[in-house]
């Protein structure tokens, strides 16, 4: 006998825009803290995919959480989003959420605008200064309030033959951004090796 759960294919865009943190209300609603200031990528589909959290051992016995949930209700709740979903019909379903990571398909987030960029769109790319030098590969950003900060990592090899990862940190604003291309992966920027 399959269920519904067995049929469900994951997008190969799927990308972690969020995660549950707990129950809300007493209907089933669970609060989710989205991974973006501006929750539009959770909003852009009504089909989250989700996968437990990695630190919870699944226990023997315990019912399986369900792998997508389609959700009925989503909207903006102080600092995160509340949602209801077909497949979460109380508060005890909602709370055995808690932790759970939530996907959804990447075709499905809204166009953004020119100079507009979402962050797991610059997650890989090369960035390199106005002289072609590899400043390094955009591993994370971080935002500040005023702005976000690309925070690169590059290999460097000292005179001993011993690498060690170079970190370095460029606020993402047009002041040291030359040129972003997420067709040729890179990025050029007006910042120096030593900076």
């Amino acid at each position: 006998m399959s269920s519904i759960d067995d049929d469900i294919v994951w997008p190969e865009d799927a990308i972690e825009v969020a995660k549950v943190i707990d129950a809300w209300g007493i209907k089933g609603w669970i609060r989710v803290h989205p991974y973006s200031a501006d929750p539009q990528a959770v909003f852009s589909s009504r089909r989250w995919f989700v996968q437990p959290p990695a630190d919870r051992p699944v226990l023997a016995g315990a019912a399986a959480l369900p792998r997508v949930l389609c959700i009925t209700h989503a909207k903006e709740h102080g600092d995160g989003v509340v949602a209801a979903a077909q497949e979460i019909p109380d508060r005890n379903t909602a709370e055995a959420l808690k932790g759970a990571r939530i996907f959804v398909s990447r075709s499905s987030f809204p166009t953004v605008g020119d100079g507009e960029y979402y962050w797991v769109d610059l997650i890989g790319l090369q960035v390199v200064n106005r002289a072609d030098e590899v400043l390094g590969t955009v591993v994370d950003l971080a935002e500040t309030g005023a702005q976000s900060v690309l925070r690169l990592v590059r290999t460097e090899t000292d005179a001993g033959g011993k690498s060690r990862e170079v970190e370095c940190l460029i606020p993402f604003v047009s002041a040291y951004i030359d040129e972003v291309s997420l067709e040729r992966r890179r990025i050029v920027a007006d910042w120096g090796l030593d900076y």
